[in-house]
């Protein structure tokens, strides 16, 4: 199918820039075009109408053929574009005047038109030839035989395919349509009232793009195929999504993502099946392939929706917050009176005083033991084993002393706050000024220090400690 060696991949050597190159581009196109229009379908919930209208062009193109009684494909492209934005405008319709949810709208639309073409089909099959294959992955493979010449001013003539010149023209018309509308693109998105109260009808424009999402589908569809067609529609756009917060970051990144993913599956469709001892497979279904390859890493690494992150963020969460619980737990422990401290020093061993610990903060002995290492190493704690005391009991340093007095003067303002001032019971504001605690500044004590007047002890009749500079 393309001229690549079955036994590795070499630039200089296999790779034919007048086959491949030409593929790629294609691919590359399809993919620009696509994203540029749907990060707004994604925004909009709307992903799957570009589904909708590569199935319900059909009719479009059964309807050409018995018209004009020729596969030219400018009529082919005329009656699938005009199918094309009638799904779209029938959807719209659908949804708003019969007030049905989008996605059920979409589906009454798409499936009775492809029910509609595939009736037209049969009364035209004598004389019609569609390959099911083609519908669903396209024949980017033959993007290079079917050429057209290109002669500009001043230069020589040069043989470009087809399908790129459709598509190049396509995208220019769609990087155009979102760079002159980004403002209004992105208020019709987000607000469309307030679109409409600027100056403008947000279903003027809600309905260009839809002719636009039409018109990419369709050129789109001859080349690569449905599943392509979606896939860059939707995935690219989504995988965006995961990445950044910012639209016009969203719209770069998709477009990116969406042309690397192009060229990585040709080479894969080219190399991969070589390992398993087949000679190739289908470029459009290996791109979208490589589409959903980069959406579940984004779903994994994504830095801030990503699964792992996500999880490390929870684990260090709790890893700080452990922490935290040990300091302060640590501090009540020498805020005891000389009568109760003996009993607390009086463990004979690390492991009792571990397991006491791990009991109390409802944790295993294993994380507290961490966590005392950790206080030792950042110098908070001072290991009893370590110095010339009878105690094995751990003992606070003065920068553990302090940043512990915090975390206990956080609690316990916390405690006079709720109860005082939200009017919680005795009862219940532990838990709650545990929550708290972790996440309260100086700033936040002082706050909570005003609020409630200054008090010197908590609700449970504990000492409030004052409010000492942390140390360096």
């Amino acid at each position: 199918m393309i001229p690549l060696a079955q036994s590795g991949f070499d630039w200089s050597v296999d790779w034919s820039w007048q086959l491949d190159g030409w593929i790629v581009v294609a691919g590359m196109l399809c993919a620009v075009s696509s994203s540029l229009l749907g990060c707004f379908l994604v925004l909009r919930r709307m992903s799957l109408l570009g589904d909708a209208i590569s199935h319900a062009v059909l009719p479009g193109l059964a309807a050409a053929f018995l018209i004009s009684g020729t596969r030219s494909s400018g009529w082919m492209f005329l009656g699938a574009v005009i199918v094309g934005v009638l799904t779209a405008l029938l959807s719209d319709w659908i949804h708003v005047r019969g007030e049905v949810d989008e996605g059920a709208s979409m589906g009454v639309v798409f499936t009775t038109l492809f029910a509609a073409g595939l009736i037209m089909i049969v009364l035209a099959a004598d004389r019609v030839d569609l390959d099911p294959g083609c519908v669903l992955y396209g024949a980017i493979e033959s993007t290079p035989l079917d050429r057209w010449t290109i002669s500009l001013p001043g230069l020589a003539s040069v043989r470009v395919p087809r399908v790129v010149v459709v598509l190049s023209i396509v995208t220019l018309i769609n990087a155009a349509f979102v760079l002159l509308f980004f403002k209004e693109l992105k208020m019709a998105t987000f607000d469309a009232e307030l679109a409409t109260s600027s100056g403008f009808s947000a279903k003027v424009i809600h309905y260009v793009l839809m002719t636009l999402v039409a018109v990419t589908a369709v050129a789109c569809f001859e080349s690569v195929g449905n599943i392509l067609v979606v896939a860059m529609l939707v995935v690219p756009a989504a995988t965006a999504y995961l990445l950044t917060d910012r639209l016009g970051m969203m719209i770069g990144l998709a477009c990116v993502i969406g042309a690397v993913s192009a060229w990585a599956g040709h080479i894969a469709a080219v190399e991969v099946p070589t390992w398993f001892g087949f000679r190739s497979t289908t470029t459009a279904g290996m791109m979208a392939v490589a589409t959903g390859a980069a959406f579940t890493l984004a779903v994994l690494f994504s830095p801030k929706r990503g699964l792992v992150p996500q999880w490390i963020r929870k684990q260090w969460l709790r890893w700080t917050i452990l922490t935290d619980d040990v300091l302060a737990l640590l501090y009540r422990m020498e805020e005891r009176s000389t009568e109760e401290r003996p009993l607390a020093e009086s463990m004979a061993m690390r492991e009792n005083l571990n397991a006491w610990m791990a009991d109390i903060l409802l944790t295993k002995r294993f994380a507290i033991s961490l966590a005392l290492k950790f206080h030792v190493w950042r110098r908070r704690v001072m290991d009893g084993r370590d110095n010339e005391s009878a105690t094995l009991v751990p003992t606070l340093t003065d920068l553990g002393r302090s940043e512990a007095e915090s975390l206990v003067r956080s609690h316990r303002l916390w405690e006079q706050y709720l109860v005082t001032r939200v009017d919680l019971e005795g009862d219940r504001i532990h838990q709650q000024a545990h929550r708290l605690e972790h996440f309260t500044d100086r700033q936040l004590q002082d706050r909570l220090d005003v609020q409630t007047d200054s008090p010197d002890k908590d609700p449970h009749g504990s000492p409030i400690p004052s409010a000492n500079d942390p140390q360096p």
